[in-house]
């Protein structure tokens, strides 16, 4: 259908003329036509064979390309060709007819002005189509290439969202790792109590002893678990938590710990990230003494001083005639490691190490008003699996274009350069669709001074070589006794030229204002006379 249509496209206007004038424009109507629809067919595969046959058959009429039934034909081909064929091939191309018009112009028609007349058209005809096809073509390459990027940026919010979800869930396992291993430590530590209670049987000593052994090896296989889903250099849980200090530290107590609490209530006048923070150093700790100084005593403090609140937990040494109900707890070795990072995040410091009496001492110093500016936020929840829309693909490819605003930044890596390099490469061709032109028409114009310093000196015919010819003397005798050129058209007051006949001028002078007109018919001179103001 496409064929079609550019083959009816480019055959209308030579029938038009054909149909409208009788006679050999029939004749070469009826051999354009064919080759006009051959060039269509083919100018898909080679574009500038397409451009060829107009080219050719148009400097056949004309050798100033003025044929107006060609001009179609060369405007669709000319543009199919810029969108097919890259600049340098063009060039030669265009190069070559205006080498080979320039022959025909010098050895044909024997008239030099023809050859800048020849160039603008050609320009205006071809030129032009070619560089308006030139910028369609990269300006579909920059919307292809922002529909690229913008699937790619979809592509990687995607992947973003996905990795956000599986981050967030391996938060959650590991802080459910944290609240259950504290959880199943005191319940070990209870089943210790009760394995060496002597109001007990044997019995049920074994089984309280069975009970701890299960509670250390439920322990160790959710820090198998949960270890699996940790990922290195992986934040801890930013999100606070339901549970206060205080709480904790009754459940511990009731577990069988020995714990004292000092200053509990301050835990409640801070932020949320802080008291969440305090609430697991708490946790952490007294999970930690329970494991590895069992019976001894924990004191837990919490303090006011300069807008800071410092959370301090304290464990005695083991004691020797406590029973070892820690025993067989697994410890993961990431504790202190993630409770610096939640420390971290909440604005604090935490340090923690051994005292001088043999125990060991945690202490965070956290923000009584939150965490201080350019701290981690927290997390926001995911929300649909990629929030670049197809409103924001069409959005980054209108920033793509020229004059919209600027593309992606430097964060968009590979897809920013290229789209960068398409924009570039659309500038250069909408500036060289409009000053290439401009420079040409310039190029004519200087040609021409020195086409008409040529002509004017290379068309005058000798006095006495005119007074020499005779009417009836053959064409091609009187042209070998011509000059080279032949003037640029009649001068101002010359006579319309006779019906049948077809007249050449030449300069009876340098710069003179009248001329010797020779027209011809039937291959013979059938008359000659001079022309002009004085003629």
């Amino acid at each position: 259908m496409r064929f079609l249509l550019l083959a009816a496209l480019v055959c209308a206007a030579p029938l038009a003329a054909a149909v409208q004038r009788h006679g050999q424009d029939t004749l070469t109507a009826a051999v354009a036509v064919p080759l006009l629809v051959v060039a269509a067919r083919v100018c898909g595969r080679w574009p500038l064979a397409g451009v060829a046959v107009p080219v050719a058959m148009g400097l056949a009429a004309s050798t100033e390309l003025l044929a107006p039934e060609y001009w179609p034909a060369l405007a669709v081909f000319g543009y199919l060709a810029g969108q097919r064929v890259a600049a340098r091939p063009a060039l030669w191309f265009l190069s070559a007819v205006a080498l080979a018009g320039l022959s025909l112009c010098v050895f044909v028609q024997r008239e030099l002005w023809a050859w800048p007349t020849q160039l603008l058209t050609l320009l205006l005809a071809t030129g032009l189509p070619w560089m308006l096809g030139r910028h369609r073509k990269q300006y579909t390459e920059l919307v292809g290439t922002g529909w690229r990027l913008a699937e790619q940026l979809e592509q990687q919010q995607r992947t973003a969202a996905d990795r956000a979800r599986l981050r967030e869930r391996a938060r959650i396992a590991g802080d459910m790792h944290d609240s259950l291993g504290h959880d199943l430590t005191l319940l070990a530590v209870r089943a210790g109590a009760l394995q060496v209670d002597p109001d007990l049987d044997a019995d049920q000593r074994a089984a309280a002893g069975e009970l701890r052994e299960a509670a250390a090896a439920a322990t160790a296989r959710l820090r198998d678990i949960i270890g699996v889903l940790r990922e290195d250099g992986e934040e801890a849980p930013t999100v606070p938590r339901a549970g206060t200090v205080r709480e904790v530290v009754q459940g511990a107590r009731a577990s069988g710990l020995t714990v004292t609490l000092a200053g509990g209530e301050a835990a409640d006048g801070l932020p949320p990230m802080a008291r969440h923070a305090a609430h697991r150093v708490v946790q952490e700790a007294l999970t930690n003494a329970a494991k590895h100084a069992p019976g001894a005593e924990v004191r837990v403090t919490l303090a006011y001083a300069d807008a800071r609140c410092t959370v301090t937990v304290v464990n005695d040494p083991p004691s020797d005639a406590a029973p070892d109900t820690g025993r067989g707890l697994a410890s993961g070795g990431a504790g202190l490691v993630g409770l610096d990072e939640r420390v971290r995040l909440a604005g604090g410091t935490l340090r923690s190490g051994r005292t001088g009496e043999g125990g060991f001492e945690v202490t965070a110093e956290l923000p009584v008003a939150g965490p201080p500016v350019g701290a981690s936020a927290a997390p926001e929840p995911p929300g649909e699996a990629f929030p670049v829309s197809a409103v924001n693909a069409v959005h980054a490819v209108h920033e793509a274009t020229p004059g919209l605003g600027p593309g992606p930044g430097p964060g968009s890596s590979t897809s920013a350069r290229e789209l960068a390099l398409a924009r570039q490469r659309l500038r250069r061709s909408l500036a060289q669709t409009v000053l290439a032109p401009l420079a040409v028409v310039v190029g004519i114009l200087l040609l021409s001074l020195p086409v008409s310093l040529v002509s004017s000196s290379l068309s005058v015919l000798d006095e006495d070589a005119y007074a020499g010819l005779r009417p009836g003397t053959p064409r091609a005798e009187v042209e070998d006794r011509m000059p080279m050129f032949t003037r640029d058209g009649p001068p101002d007051a010359a006579p319309r030229t006779p019906e049948g006949q077809r007249c050449v001028y030449y300069s009876t002078a340098l710069n003179s204002g009248d001329a010797y007109r020779l027209c011809f018919a039937r291959g013979a001179l059938a008359a000659k006379s001079r022309v002009g103001r004085t003629g």
